[in-house]
């Protein structure tokens, strides 16, 4: 008896030991993901009012004009073509159907700003098509009107390009699990198939369809790569340039300030907006919405409509660029673009793990112990998702950076030994602004396998004398596996493509595919860029096949 209850208190210490590590890891974690949105305020209030004075009568109100344009512009753009071509691929069908709802996921792989480069390759003043028309009309460079590029417009039409996936596959997925009980009956009360769409399907995928509209703002305000080569001034050009090319950090932690509102002001006048409302599927057994057969010539405009978000987020990109990389003089074999991809894979690997083993920490603390304390544990490590990677650069360099100078001239007064930038200019930052970066994409893919075990699992678990730690490493990541794997994919491929906080934060002399690309582009070595573009575009297509599988077969 007495080695009986030696053995539960000894599991009872285990158990509460664990506990305690968990928490302390998932709190660590959250207070991580705030320490750069502080160190923001921080530095942005202490840095006087001059600055910000003389930024609001400059720059400031075009970067909020542009800004504001280009988050006009997207949001209309991926809505339209999102929810559109959703509706098209799940209630009708026609000949390419099959075809069309996995590859219109397919532009997701594309960062903007590669699209950028192929896109201004060809329709540039110097590029193929202005040259053919020249050649053919005979006209002069100033005797013609085309189109500008490098424009707010052209930039908008590129992030329109590569996000309206997101309202897309979250549309698609709110109308596949609808029932068509609320749309039949609009059907019988006279409504047109349109009307019914309207007013009834419509609004039924609202959360979902704002959920996508809100991560294509995210991503556009966060871009730098597109904005910054169409010369297109905003917030995240205006926080690089006022590091960088002016110097004042000051400046670039006020604007990151600004950009960190408005990226706020936005998740939360979307919560607030959508209020106490909440959305049931009508009728108690459920099915499926009809589908429509279409012939002749709707038939031929429903796969048109469908075909060129395909046709112009993907498959004309990336001809386009092959065409370039054949042209230029890169060697993928050669010593210094194996230096590019070694650096890359291993930011991308090292941030990943990293990711995941915080997720997994801040999801089963939730799941362990509920309640305020996990709950505001994991909102925190979400608000990364919400703040540009430039912000989260300049949150993480400016602390560290002063906590770099104080010890190095300590080190120095005591020691006479210059200790320099330990942690500033390190990887191992440029990995934290990472993993505060795309914790909750991770966190996301976590949770949605973590609801598949039941806490009956659980309890079983402990009866049979297992720690906390014990359950998750023997009955949660056995289960999770699939989820993990596709969250640790998820986050490396965002990584491969992260541009802002790499350009900011790498260390000196440490170059990754995405840096050279726009390096190349910088210096218009346009046919040089297209070559580090497709290897991040083939990195790219990793999670997005995964995800066609998953859309494949929903039906």
């Amino acid at each position: 008896m007495a080695d009986v209850e030696f053995s539960e208190h000894g599991t009872r210490n285990r158990g509460a030991l664990g506990t305690r590590l968990v928490a302390t890891v998932a709190c660590l974690v959250a207070a991580a993901c705030l320490l750069p949105m502080l160190a923001v305020v921080l530095a942005a209030v202490t840095g006087g009012t001059d600055t910000i004075s003389h930024l609001m009568e400059t720059v400031l109100p075009g970067y909020a004009l542009t800004t504001a344009v280009l988050v006009v512009l997207v949001a209309i753009g991926t809505f339209s073509i999102g929810v559109g071509a959703a509706w098209l691929v799940t209630m009708t069908r026609f000949p390419g159907v099959r075809f069309l709802e996995i590859a219109l996921v397919l532009p997701l792989a594309f960062p903007a700003y590669v699209l950028a480069y192929a896109y201004t390759f060809i329709l540039d003043h110097p590029g193929i098509v202005q040259t053919t028309l020249r050649d053919i009309t005979g006209w002069g460079p100033r005797d013609y009107w085309f189109p500008e590029i490098r424009s707010t417009e052209g930039a908008a039409a590129m992030l329109i390009l590569v996000l309206y996936p997101y309202v897309y596959l979250l549309a698609r997925a709110a109308f596949l699990q609808q029932s068509a009980s609320a749309f039949l009956a609009a059907r019988a009360l006279g409504k047109s198939p349109w009307l019914a769409f309207w007013h009834v399907s419509l609004p039924m995928a609202r959360p979902a369809i704002a959920g996508g509209v809100l991560l294509a703002i995210m991503e556009t305000i966060a871009d730098f790569g597109t904005v910054a080569y169409f010369g297109v001034q905003t917030f995240a050009t205006g926080i690089y340039t006022s590091w960088f090319s002016i110097g004042d950090r000051a400046a670039a932690a006020q604007l990151a300030l600004c950009l960190l509102g408005f990226a706020l002001l936005m998740a939360v006048a979307e919560r607030m907006q959508r209020g106490k409302a909440k959305y049931y599927q009508a009728g108690k057994s459920h099915a499926s919405l009809p589908s429509a057969q279409l012939k002749g010539w709707q038939a031929a405009a429903a796969f048109t409509l469908c075909a060129i978000p395909v046709l112009l987020g993907f498959l004309l990109p990336v001809f386009i660029l092959v065409q370039m990389g054949m042209e230029s003089e890169q060697n993928l074999l050669s010593r210094r673009y194996i230096d590019f991809i070694q650096n890359s894979l291993t930011l991308a690997g090292t941030a990943a793990v990293i990711t995941v083993f915080a997720a997994i920490c801040v999801g089963f603390f939730q799941r362990l112990r509920p309640g305020r304390v996990s709950s505001g544990a994991g909102y925190m490590a979400r608000l990364g998702y919400a703040v540009p990677g430039g912000v989260i650069a300049v949150g993480l360099i400016v602390p560290f950076a002063s906590f770099d100078n104080a010890l190095d001239a300590w080190m120095r007064q005591t020691f006479d030994i210059s200790t320099g930038l330990l942690v500033t200019g390190s990887i191992w930052l440029l990995v934290a602004a990472y993993m505060v970066r795309f914790l909750a994409a991770a966190l996301s893919a976590y949770e949605g396998g973590q609801s598949t075990v039941h806490a009956n699992m659980d309890a079983a678990s402990r009866s049979l004398g297992q720690s906390p730690l014990g359950t998750l490493r023997r009955v949660h990541l056995p289960i999770l596996t699939p989820s993990l794997l596709t969250a640790l994919l998820i986050v490396f491929v965002d990584v491969m493509k992260e541009l802002p906080a790499t350009l900011i934060m790498r260390p000196f002399n440490f170059d990754t595919l995405a840096v050279q690309a726009y390096r190349l582009a910088s210096d218009e070595r346009l046919e040089g860029a297209a070559v580090p573009s497709l290897v991040i575009l083939a990195v790219g297509l990793l999670p997005v096949i995964l995800i066609c599988r998953q859309v494949g077969r929903r039906r």
